[in-house]
């Protein structure tokens, strides 16, 4: 695991838990203000955080939340468009780790079409909680989660459009709210 940020030492015991483990896996990993991230391959991200998981070492019992964010024009180099971040807790030793996977479009992100290319392995069965989480995902970005138990969108409606935090989403949207009836005091 290269440290991308020079005389930045990458202290933080999982990763040399991680890089032993899987020593034929290419993984990138950086600490910020204390923060430990590992980035992992879409195809690794299963095992390696059912690893995290169950492995006595690491241990990381509790998914805390699972994210996704849209780089479109980071001012920074990023590997992938997309990002979706497992943030785990250890409990034992009030230890957090971060792991991060990313993702790269192959069709154009302005509508809702399915893209082969936003597709990661759901760790529902891994910890139960992540149910909800990734549906916010999948509805917000777009991102699917393969084996999944319910992915449907959870905060907006079946038919909506398109994916409201994709950055290349219009901040007005595209008229959806044109439609809405106006509901007052009065109607209630």
């Amino acid at each position: 695991m290269p440290d991308p940020t020079p005389g930045n030492t990458l202290d933080h015991p999982t990763f040399a838990v991680v890089k032993e483990a899987f020593a034929s896996k290419t993984f990138r990993a950086t600490e910020f203000r204390g923060e430990a991230s590992l980035i992992v391959e879409p195809g690794d991200l299963h095992e390696v955080l059912a690893f995290l998981k169950n492995d006595e070492r690491c241990n990381y019992q509790f998914l805390s939340d699972v994210f996704g964010v849209d780089y479109l024009n980071y001012p920074g180099e990023t590997p992938g468009r997309f990002g979706v971040i497992y943030n785990l807790c250890n409990y034992d030793n009030a230890a957090r780790f971060f792991v991060k996977v990313y993702l790269d479009p192959s069709l154009p992100t302005d509508g809702i079409e399915e893209d082969p290319a936003l597709y990661i392995d759901s760790v529902c069965d891994l910890w139960a909680g992540a149910e909800w989480p990734e549906r916010e995902v999948f509805d917000m970005f777009g991102i699917r989660f393969r084996n999944h138990p319910d992915l449907r969108r959870i905060l907006t409606w079946e038919d909506y459009p398109a994916h409201p935090l994709r950055k290349d989403y219009p901040v007005k949207g595209r008229g959806e709210r044109e439609t809405y009836r106006v509901v007052d005091r009065t109607d209630a």
